[in-house]
């Protein structure tokens, strides 16, 4: 069995006078790719920022948070280890920002190129390699702001991946994509996953989780209600239950389709 990357134990998370996560327990290991899924308010954002080395859990001789087997860890260090992409992250880059500058500047840690930054062959040729594992080479010279929102959004993994992350999080990729940009971006993580990426996917939505991924974890209300193989986990009762519906689940070729029942 793999090394965990990520093992917590007993944890409580408050975000204000909220227990976001609480008493929650979770492992993630190396080369098992998971989805997270769950209703607005389950504990998914704060699970992520627990991950990202964001926030810590509430103080409590019972809790484990350890990431690559640490219990204490620095973010420049964790940029390194965990590459992210979520969607917000566009609004970040001025939109005259040529699209390679983007992949880049996460080099330097940065959101943009500044005037005084340096870049050596070895950093174009890094952050050229990932931006053509995205298949986007031709773009590269391409303002940022011109690009459609899928074409934005495989330049923010790309630039995850200039680091060559052991982990890849994606909060929920396919936000504000249209249906063809969305199958493109699905087909990206396929490649990744296939090619021994450990992702972790947050969505709101079974239908885009590849048959790539076979572990789901559902949340609710800062707690796991089903952790396990995504068949077992994505049934019509369980989903139903989640989101309070009645929903009818069917599988083909790996991938779950969820309708009102």
């Amino acid at each position: 069995m793999q090394e965990p990357f990520l093992e917590i134990r007993n944890a409580t998370v408050w975000r204000g006078e909220t227990a976001a996560l609480r008493d929650f327990s979770l492992t993630l290991r190396h080369g098992e790719s998971v989805a997270i899924l769950g209703p607005n308010g389950a504990g998914k954002s704060t699970l992520l920022k627990l991950l990202t080395g964001e926030v810590r859990p509430e103080a409590d001789p019972r809790t484990v948070c350890r990431l690559f087997g640490e219990d204490l860890w620095s973010l420049e260090e964790l940029r390194h280890r965990i590459g992210v992409v979520m969607p917000e992250d566009i609004a970040r880059f001025h939109p005259e920002e040529t699209a390679r500058d983007v992949v880049l500047s996460s080099l330097r840690g940065a959101f943009g190129r500044t005037r005084d930054m340096r870049f050596s062959a070895r950093d174009r040729s890094t952050a050229d390699s990932a931006i053509a594992r995205l298949g986007i080479s031709a773009l590269a010279e391409r303002d940022f702001g011109t690009l459609s929102s899928g074409e934005r959004r495989r330049f923010l993994i790309a630039r995850a991946l200039v680091h060559d992350p052991a982990v890849l999080v994606l909060d929920e990729p396919s936000t504000a994509l249209d249906f063809a940009a969305s199958l493109s971006l699905v087909s990206a993580l396929r490649e990744l996953a296939a090619a021994g990426h450990t992702l972790v996917l947050v969505t709101h939505h079974p239908g885009e989780i590849p048959p790539e991924i076979a572990r789901a974890i559902l949340l609710d209300r800062g707690r796991i209600v089903a952790d396990g193989p995504k068949r077992r986990v994505l049934t019509a009762p369980v989903l139903g239950e989640l989101f309070g519906l009645p929903l009818a689940v069917s599988w083909s070729g790996g991938w779950c389709d969820v309708k009102p029942a």
